[in-house]
């Protein structure tokens, strides 16, 4: 119906009150629509801002990662710098050093009155701290190079236990101090050198924080390990110094262990902590302070017999007596202190000596049939880049008979350890202690 045929006043409200109504639902509907694409736009440009700090940070932290994998490289090439540096600092340091020694054991012999030995005494003993301090500060850095890799293989803990014996009992005795090892009939999988000093520091540690009692060794089986104990009388570890003594320099602060004679240098468990990580054995101690400690260190049981030359270590280290008198020697060395002081000391154990800086040098002295040489000892590194097991090994080859042979080097590589294997030759490392060498020539010539 046209409007204009409606004349009822009331009817033209009520479609004027519809066609009003209508017109501001469409409005609100319009008004809600443009508040909505607001909003979508607001949050477009949000997620937009927040996408963009989130790209900035990922950024920024694949730039830290590579500036930590930079940084993290640049440490462990300067750490291997580091050890390749103190390797070639203790070879030039140990050869005087190991000079010294020799010409203060010369000097002993020597020696008439008790105020001479006294001094000589003092002498080697500061000479022995500063050859510990170097290859245990040496040890330390190979070890945290990681460039250390154990040489594992079985071991008789009984031929373990007598070498330890025969090192430590003199010193035990000297503080009147008990040393017992029990009795083991047992192998197991180790680096024989590593384990070695591993109880061998803890021994030390054992022996010098102790004043009265003494020192058991013992192992105890527990399933595919083999505990090995060593408990002492000593002073004891404070629970608040439990992680403290295997930090370096650390010395036990105890009133017990103050009044101690002497002391060491307080790298011994540091090392020892070390070295047990390498290996993978376990390293635990419980303490009681006043009472004592006891250390436990759990290795893997070994799986056959230990080598023949294994059983033998302990008999060699102890002297068999000293028949060196018209022993024939070929001293193959290139420092001239270490070769004065070596001929020196062997000339008054009555030994003839001949000595040569090279492998042509070594041959040149066996042109004199008449001379043989019975036994060889040479450095490893000569003079023209020989090397001392090839120069043995062509000194056999000339006189056509694997004439005893010893290497005598401050390289502590094992490179030249395995060489001197593979070649059958005996190694010992400098600085020499004179009493083990004789003692050793003595067992090569047995």
């Amino acid at each position: 119906m046209p409007l204009r045929d409606i004349n009822d006043l009331e009817k033209l409200k009520k479609i004027n009150a519809a066609l009003v109504s209508r017109v501001e639902r469409s409005m609100d509907q319009q008004g809600n629509a443009f508040s909505l694409f607001q909003t979508a736009i607001s949050l477009e440009n949000r997620v937009r801002t927040r996408t963009e700090e989130l790209h900035s940070t990922l950024r920024r932290l694949e730039q830290s990662n590579i500036d930590l994998s930079a940084a993290k490289e640049n440490a462990e090439l300067a750490n291997l710098s580091k050890t390749r540096f103190l390797a070639a600092a203790s070879h030039d340091v140990l050869q005087p050093l190991n000079a010294a020694h020799l010409s203060v054991s010369a000097l002993a012999e020597v020696q008439t009155s008790d105020e001479g030995r006294k001094l000589v005494r003092q002498v080697e003993r500061s000479l022995e701290t500063m050859e510990d301090l170097l290859r245990t500060l040496l040890d330390i850095s190979k070890l945290d190079a990681g460039v250390v890799q154990p040489d594992i293989g079985d071991v008789s803990l009984e031929a373990l236990f007598s070498s330890l014996r025969s090192d430590f009992l003199p010193v035990a005795e000297l503080k009147g101090l008990s040393l017992k090892f029990r009795p083991v009939n047992a192998v197991v999988r180790s680096d024989r050198t590593l384990l070695r000093r591993i109880l061998q520091n803890i021994l030390s540690n054992a022996l010098g924080y102790t004043r009265s009692g003494g020192v058991l060794v013992g192992t105890r089986h527990r399933g595919d390990t083999i505990r090995i104990d060593v408990a002492d009388t000593g002073c004891g570890i404070p629970d608040d110094q439990r992680e403290a003594v295997f930090e370096e320099f650390h010395r036990g602060t105890s009133t017990a262990n103050a009044e101690l004679d002497g002391g060491g240098l307080g790298l011994g468990l540091a090392i020892v902590r070390r070295m047990a990580s390498a290996l993978g054995h376990p390293v635990t101690f419980s303490s009681k302070v006043g009472r004592g400690t006891i250390f436990h260190i759990d290795v893997p049981v070994g799986i056959g017999a230990p080598a023949d030359a294994i059983a033998s270590i302990a008999d060699m280290e102890r002297p068999r007596g000293y028949g060196l008198f018209g022993t024939k020697v070929l001293l193959v060395e290139n420092d001239v202190e270490v070769l004065q002081a070596m001929t020196f000391l062997l000339g008054r154990w009555q030994c003839l000596v001949r000595a040569a800086t090279s492998t042509d040098d070594a041959l040149d002295m066996l042109g004199d049939t008449d001379w043989v040489p019975d036994i060889v000892i040479a450095d490893q590194h000569l003079d023209g880049g020989d090397l001392g097991t090839a120069t043995i090994a062509e000194v056999r080859d000339y006189l056509g008979r694997a004439v005893p042979a010893l290497i005598v080097t401050a390289d502590s590589s094992e490179a030249v350890a395995k060489a001197a294997r593979a070649g059958g030759i005996e190694l010992m490392r400098k600085p020499l202690k004179p009493a083990q060498l004789r003692a050793l020539l003595a067992h090569l010539l047995a």
